[in-house]
């Protein structure tokens, strides 16, 4: 079929990952924790292995089914076939340019580097019950969870803080005030 009259984004958007992802500010590298990079190496072979010849038999059944152009398995198919395609081709570029950041090797024990779990205590907060983050991956991130991205902007302030150190940041919530009381590393 003739691409004019094909509903498909011009450009390409391989570096877009289709949920939305953040992208890497310019002239950074992927930094990863072991854990981040084996889960995402399990999607891509999880995908590429399994997921994809599946669906592309699926696709070569429904095509050969007769009319592709009312058949809804096909349609269905094929855009399910580019979804995934898109997906395998951002987790190649972010594996082939992740650099794998192991906290438990860490030297600077004593300073908040990436990968360090680190207990903090908002002193601008009614509660005073500590939070614990851990400065991972932006592939990794999980806020809900504790896990922070190192480009986030409690990540940035904490870095190479100490066990202590008072430190300032800007959140959504406007400025605030947490002094660090706990920091470790862990694989």
């Amino acid at each position: 079929m003739n691409k004019a009259f094909v509903k498909e984004p011009e450009g390409d958007d391989d570096d877009e990952d289709p949920v939305g992802a953040p992208s890497l500010p310019a002239g950074t590298k992927n930094y990863m924790t072991p854990a981040g990079h084996r889960a995402l190496r399990e999607e891509f072979e999880r995908l590429v292995k399994t997921e994809r010849p599946h669906l592309t038999q699926v696709v070569a059944w429904a095509a050969s089914n007769g009319d592709r152009s009312e058949n809804g398995d096909y349609i269905y198919g094929k855009k399910k076939l580019r979804e995934m395609d898109r997906r395998i081709r951002y987790l190649t570029k972010r594996l082939d340019n992740a650099e794998v950041v192991d906290p438990a090797r860490q030297a600077n024990l004593d300073q908040v580097f990436f990968g360090a779990t680190v207990t903090v205590g908002y002193l601008d907060a009614d509660e005073a019950a500590p939070f614990t983050y851990r400065i991972v991956g932006i592939d990794e991130a999980d806020p809900a969870n504790g896990r922070i991205s190192w480009i986030s902007p409690l990540a940035r302030a904490l870095m190479k803080a100490r066990e202590g150190d008072v430190v300032k940041f800007q959140s959504p919530a406007g400025p605030r005030e947490i002094e660090i009381v706990e920091i470790s590393y862990e694989s």
